[in-house]
Protein backbone atom coordinates (compact mmCIF):
# COMPACT_ATOMS: atom_id res chain seq x y z
CA UNK A 1 0.00 0.00 0.00
CA UNK A 2 1.14 3.56 -0.63
CA UNK A 3 0.04 6.85 0.90
CA UNK A 4 1.22 10.37 0.23
CA UNK A 5 3.39 11.66 3.05
CA UNK A 6 5.67 14.57 3.87
CA UNK A 7 9.23 13.34 4.08
CA UNK A 8 12.07 15.12 5.83
CA UNK A 9 15.15 14.74 3.65
CA UNK A 10 18.63 14.49 5.09
CA UNK A 11 19.20 18.14 4.21
CA UNK A 12 16.22 19.17 6.31
CA UNK A 13 14.14 20.15 3.27
CA UNK A 14 10.50 19.12 3.23
CA UNK A 15 9.05 17.63 0.05
CA UNK A 16 5.92 15.81 -1.05
CA UNK A 17 6.63 12.17 -1.78
CA UNK A 18 5.16 8.70 -1.37
CA UNK A 19 5.86 6.45 1.57
CA UNK A 20 5.72 2.78 0.60
CA UNK A 21 5.01 0.39 3.45
CA UNK A 22 3.69 -3.18 3.04
CA UNK A 23 0.27 -3.52 4.67
CA UNK A 24 1.46 -6.21 7.07
CA UNK A 25 4.67 -4.42 8.07
CA UNK A 26 4.77 -2.66 11.44
CA UNK A 27 5.08 1.10 11.15
CA UNK A 28 8.31 2.60 12.49
CA UNK A 29 7.94 4.88 15.50
CA UNK A 30 7.57 8.53 14.59
CA UNK A 31 7.95 11.72 16.64
CA UNK A 32 6.87 11.54 20.29
CA UNK A 33 4.05 14.05 19.94
CA UNK A 34 0.30 14.21 20.51
CA UNK A 35 -2.39 16.25 18.75
CA UNK A 36 -5.45 18.08 20.02
CA UNK A 37 -7.99 20.59 18.76
CA UNK A 38 -7.72 19.52 15.13
CA UNK A 39 -10.18 21.58 13.09
CA UNK A 40 -10.58 21.83 9.32
CA UNK A 41 -12.36 24.76 7.63
CA UNK A 42 -13.52 26.08 10.99
CA UNK A 43 -15.76 23.05 11.42
CA UNK A 44 -17.75 23.85 8.26
CA UNK A 45 -18.27 21.53 5.31
CA UNK A 46 -16.08 21.97 2.23
CA UNK A 47 -18.14 22.91 -0.84
CA UNK A 48 -16.47 22.80 -4.27
CA UNK A 49 -17.88 23.84 -7.65
CA UNK A 50 -17.21 22.17 -11.00
CA UNK A 51 -13.98 23.98 -11.98
CA UNK A 52 -12.40 26.17 -9.29
CA UNK A 53 -9.84 25.02 -6.73
CA UNK A 54 -10.89 25.55 -3.11
CA UNK A 55 -8.34 26.02 -0.31
CA UNK A 56 -9.49 25.70 3.29
CA UNK A 57 -7.65 26.42 6.56
CA UNK A 58 -6.85 23.97 9.34
CA UNK A 59 -5.70 24.52 12.92
CA UNK A 60 -4.37 22.13 15.56
CA UNK A 61 -2.19 21.92 18.65
CA UNK A 62 0.89 19.71 19.00
CA UNK A 63 2.27 18.71 22.39
CA UNK A 64 5.86 17.42 22.58
CA UNK A 65 8.52 16.71 25.16
CA UNK A 66 10.52 19.77 26.21
CA UNK A 67 13.73 18.25 24.86
CA UNK A 68 12.36 17.48 21.39
CA UNK A 69 13.45 19.98 18.74
CA UNK A 70 10.38 21.36 16.94
CA UNK A 71 12.42 21.53 13.73
CA UNK A 72 13.12 17.79 13.78
CA UNK A 73 9.66 16.85 12.47
CA UNK A 74 6.83 18.23 10.34
CA UNK A 75 3.09 18.05 10.96
CA UNK A 76 -0.03 18.26 8.82
CA UNK A 77 -3.81 17.76 9.03
CA UNK A 78 -5.27 14.75 7.24
CA UNK A 79 -8.68 13.74 5.95
CA UNK A 80 -9.19 10.01 5.56
CA UNK A 81 -11.69 7.21 5.07
CA UNK A 82 -11.71 3.81 6.70
CA UNK A 83 -11.21 2.49 10.20
CA UNK A 84 -7.67 3.68 10.82
CA UNK A 85 -5.04 6.17 9.69
CA UNK A 86 -1.67 4.52 9.12
CA UNK A 87 0.83 3.68 6.40
CA UNK A 88 -1.40 0.89 5.07
CA UNK A 89 -4.19 3.33 4.16
CA UNK A 90 -4.46 3.54 0.34
CA UNK A 91 -3.89 6.84 -1.46
CA UNK A 92 -7.54 7.24 -2.47
CA UNK A 93 -8.53 7.15 1.21
CA UNK A 94 -6.18 9.93 2.38
CA UNK A 95 -6.31 13.67 1.70
CA UNK A 96 -3.62 16.19 2.65
CA UNK A 97 -2.55 19.70 1.75
CA UNK A 98 0.32 20.65 -0.52
CA UNK A 99 2.56 21.83 2.33
CA UNK A 100 3.14 20.90 5.98
CA UNK A 101 1.70 23.00 8.77
CA UNK A 102 3.37 26.09 10.19
CA UNK A 103 3.81 25.85 13.95
CA UNK A 104 4.63 28.44 16.58
CA UNK A 105 5.74 27.56 20.12
CA UNK A 106 3.41 28.84 22.82
CA UNK A 107 5.46 27.08 25.50
CA UNK A 108 8.46 24.71 25.60
CA UNK A 109 6.09 21.78 25.01
CA UNK A 110 3.14 23.20 23.06
CA UNK A 111 3.00 24.24 19.40
CA UNK A 112 0.08 26.09 17.82
CA UNK A 113 -0.18 25.12 14.16
CA UNK A 114 -1.96 26.25 11.01
CA UNK A 115 -2.15 24.64 7.58
CA UNK A 116 -4.21 24.58 4.39
CA UNK A 117 -5.81 21.77 2.38
CA UNK A 118 -6.51 22.08 -1.35
CA UNK A 119 -9.45 20.59 -3.29
CA UNK A 120 -9.13 20.57 -7.08
CA UNK A 121 -11.79 19.59 -9.63
CA UNK A 122 -10.73 17.54 -12.61
CA UNK A 123 -9.91 20.42 -14.98
CA UNK A 124 -7.29 21.98 -12.70
CA UNK A 125 -3.64 21.01 -12.40
CA UNK A 126 -3.00 18.05 -10.06
CA UNK A 127 -6.76 17.32 -9.96
CA UNK A 128 -7.90 15.44 -6.86
CA UNK A 129 -11.69 15.49 -7.04
CA UNK A 130 -13.94 12.91 -8.65
CA UNK A 131 -17.61 12.44 -7.88
CA UNK A 132 -16.87 9.27 -5.92
CA UNK A 133 -14.99 11.13 -3.16
CA UNK A 134 -17.90 13.40 -2.25
CA UNK A 135 -19.31 12.67 1.21
CA UNK A 136 -18.10 12.17 4.74
CA UNK A 137 -14.39 12.20 5.60
CA UNK A 138 -12.77 11.68 8.99
CA UNK A 139 -10.36 14.26 10.38
CA UNK A 140 -6.91 13.38 11.66
CA UNK A 141 -3.37 14.69 11.86
CA UNK A 142 0.14 13.34 11.46
CA UNK A 143 3.76 14.10 12.28
CA UNK A 144 6.75 12.67 10.48
CA UNK A 145 10.50 12.67 11.01
CA UNK A 146 13.41 10.65 9.69
CA UNK A 147 12.33 7.65 11.79
CA UNK A 148 8.67 7.32 10.95
CA UNK A 149 5.12 8.55 11.25
CA UNK A 150 2.89 9.42 14.22
CA UNK A 151 -0.82 9.84 13.58
CA UNK A 152 -3.93 11.11 15.31
CA UNK A 153 -7.22 9.58 14.13
CA UNK A 154 -10.90 10.20 14.88
CA UNK A 155 -10.62 13.95 15.48
CA UNK A 156 -14.06 14.55 13.97
CA UNK A 157 -15.72 14.40 10.55
CA UNK A 158 -16.33 16.78 7.67
CA UNK A 159 -18.35 16.63 4.46
CA UNK A 160 -16.66 17.32 1.11
CA UNK A 161 -19.59 18.38 -1.07
CA UNK A 162 -20.53 19.08 -4.68
CA UNK A 163 -21.79 22.67 -4.95
CA UNK A 164 -25.53 22.93 -5.73
CA UNK A 165 -27.77 25.41 -7.55
CA UNK A 166 -31.57 25.71 -7.40
CA UNK A 167 -33.99 27.81 -9.45
CA UNK A 168 -37.70 28.63 -9.24
CA UNK A 169 -40.10 30.28 -11.69
CA UNK A 170 -43.84 30.76 -11.09
CA UNK A 171 -46.12 31.43 -14.08
CA UNK A 172 -48.21 33.03 -15.39
CA UNK A 173 -47.38 36.48 -14.03
CA UNK A 174 -49.57 38.33 -13.21
CA UNK A 175 -52.32 35.85 -12.40
CA UNK A 176 -55.96 36.12 -11.39
CA UNK A 177 -56.90 35.08 -7.87
CA UNK A 178 -58.07 31.46 -7.77
CA UNK A 179 -56.27 30.50 -10.96
CA UNK A 180 -53.58 27.83 -11.17
CA UNK A 181 -49.91 28.76 -10.91
CA UNK A 182 -47.26 26.43 -12.27
CA UNK A 183 -43.92 26.55 -10.45
CA UNK A 184 -40.93 25.07 -12.25
CA UNK A 185 -37.24 24.89 -11.43
CA UNK A 186 -34.14 22.75 -11.45
CA UNK A 187 -31.80 21.27 -8.86
CA UNK A 188 -28.27 20.85 -10.19
CA UNK A 189 -24.88 20.19 -8.63
CA UNK A 190 -21.24 20.20 -9.63
CA UNK A 191 -20.05 17.19 -11.59
CA UNK A 192 -16.32 16.97 -10.85
CA UNK A 193 -15.83 14.36 -13.57
CA UNK A 194 -17.08 16.63 -16.38
CA UNK A 195 -16.47 20.10 -14.85
CA UNK A 196 -20.10 21.07 -15.41
CA UNK A 197 -23.32 21.26 -13.43
CA UNK A 198 -25.67 18.30 -13.81
CA UNK A 199 -29.18 17.52 -12.62
CA UNK A 200 -29.58 15.97 -9.16
CA UNK A 201 -32.32 13.41 -9.56
CA UNK A 202 -34.82 11.80 -7.16
CA UNK A 203 -34.37 14.42 -4.43
CA UNK A 204 -37.11 15.78 -2.15
CA UNK A 205 -37.46 19.55 -2.54
CA UNK A 206 -39.88 21.81 -0.67
CA UNK A 207 -42.01 24.47 -2.35
CA UNK A 208 -42.35 27.46 -0.06
CA UNK A 209 -44.36 30.71 -0.15
CA UNK A 210 -43.82 34.10 1.49
CA UNK A 211 -46.69 36.58 1.49
CA UNK A 212 -45.84 40.11 0.35
CA UNK A 213 -44.88 42.19 3.38
CA UNK A 214 -43.87 39.12 5.42
CA UNK A 215 -40.37 37.84 6.14
CA UNK A 216 -41.40 34.23 6.78
CA UNK A 217 -41.63 31.41 4.24
CA UNK A 218 -44.06 28.54 4.83
CA UNK A 219 -43.88 25.12 3.15
CA UNK A 220 -46.74 24.34 0.78
CA UNK A 221 -45.72 20.90 -0.46
CA UNK A 222 -42.77 18.62 -1.23
CA UNK A 223 -41.91 17.60 -4.79
CA UNK A 224 -39.31 15.21 -6.18
CA UNK A 225 -36.72 16.13 -8.78
CA UNK A 226 -36.83 14.36 -12.14
CA UNK A 227 -34.08 12.32 -13.75
CA UNK A 228 -32.59 15.59 -15.04
CA UNK A 229 -33.10 17.51 -11.77
CA UNK A 230 -36.22 19.23 -13.04
CA UNK A 231 -38.98 20.40 -10.68
CA UNK A 232 -42.62 21.11 -11.51
CA UNK A 233 -45.78 21.52 -9.46
CA UNK A 234 -48.95 23.61 -9.30
CA UNK A 235 -50.65 25.77 -6.66
CA UNK A 236 -53.72 27.99 -6.50
CA UNK A 237 -52.99 31.72 -6.58
CA UNK A 238 -54.40 33.57 -3.58
CA UNK A 239 -52.36 36.66 -2.65
CA UNK A 240 -49.27 38.51 -3.82
CA UNK A 241 -46.05 36.86 -2.72
CA UNK A 242 -42.87 34.93 -3.44
CA UNK A 243 -42.45 31.27 -4.37
CA UNK A 244 -39.21 29.36 -3.97
CA UNK A 245 -37.84 25.82 -3.84
CA UNK A 246 -35.68 24.69 -0.89
CA UNK A 247 -33.36 21.66 -0.79
CA UNK A 248 -32.22 20.39 2.62
CA UNK A 249 -28.97 18.87 1.32
CA UNK A 250 -27.28 15.48 1.66
CA UNK A 251 -23.85 14.30 2.81
CA UNK A 252 -22.53 14.84 -0.73
CA UNK A 253 -24.41 18.05 -1.58
CA UNK A 254 -25.05 21.18 0.52
CA UNK A 255 -28.43 22.72 1.28
CA UNK A 256 -29.56 25.38 -1.19
CA UNK A 257 -32.53 27.71 -1.65
CA UNK A 258 -33.79 29.29 -4.85
CA UNK A 259 -34.37 33.02 -5.00
CA UNK A 260 -38.01 33.86 -4.39
CA UNK A 261 -40.03 34.55 -7.55
CA UNK A 262 -42.68 37.26 -7.00
CA UNK A 263 -46.19 36.76 -8.35
CA UNK A 264 -48.72 39.59 -8.63
CA UNK A 265 -52.22 38.24 -7.93
CA UNK A 266 -55.05 40.36 -9.31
Amino acid sequence: MRIRALVVAATGAVTLSALAVPAAQAAPAGPAVTFSGVKVNGGKNVVVGPTTKVTVPATYTVTKAAGVNANSFVTFPVLYRGNALDESTPDDHVWMGDEPGTCTASSPTVLKCTATIQFRPRSTEFADLTNTVAGTWKIGAAAINADGLTTKADAGTIHVQRQAKLTADAAPEPVKKGRTLTVTGALTRANWDTNKYAGYSAQSVKLQFRKKGSSVYTTLKTVRSSSTGGLKTTVTASVDGYYRFVFAGTSTTPAVSAAGDFVDVR
